[in-house]
């Protein structure tokens, strides 16, 4: 396995729904505004009012979340359903937070990091089938054992 250190320094992985930090904040905080739109200069909203109340939602939750360092984050939706993972560093400690719907709802209020050792992931890893989902189409667990340092091993069906 890698060393906490060697973690730390690689570039962030964000997988299947994700491409970046800036998605996991809008689902999580339940803006649901995407960077071009946080970005734009001329609305890109019928209704004004709402682009900048949501620009200004979004301007807050990323100053929220700037000392939150993002290693590792997945989020599959499919069956009309979400699961979502994401793995990060904040004062030399490692967090995960887990979050899951229904067609019903997003992820907003899941966001309730538990501290996490690589001992822990590694153990997950070798011995289940956590990171294969073949509901939500979360699967990520061949790429995290790439991230960790681990061997690959695919536990479903018994294989």
């Amino acid at each position: 396995m890698k060393s906490m250190q060697e973690i730390i320094n690689q570039e962030a992985v964000y997988m299947n729904d994700w491409t970046d930090k800036f998605g996991l904040i809008s689902d999580f905080d339940e803006i649901h505004m995407t960077k071009e739109e946080y970005e734009a200069t001329e609305t890109p909203y019928r209704n004004v009012e709402v682009w900048e109340a949501r620009k200004e939602r979004m301007k807050k939750a990323i100053q929220k979340w700037e000392d939150i360092n993002i290693l590792f984050a997945s989020y599959g939706y499919a069956n009309y359903s979400g699961d979502a993972w994401v793995l990060y560093e904040q004062n030399g400690r490692l967090w995960e937070v887990n979050g899951s719907h229904c067609s019903c709802y997003g992820l907003e209020g899941q966001w309730a990091p538990e501290i996490v050792s690589l001992a822990e992931l590694e153990n997950r890893l070798m011995k289940g089938t956590w990171g294969e989902d073949n509901w939500s189409d979360n699967n990520f667990k061949e790429r995290l054992c790439n991230f960790l340092g681990i061997e690959y091993k695919s536990n479903q069906n018994g294989v």
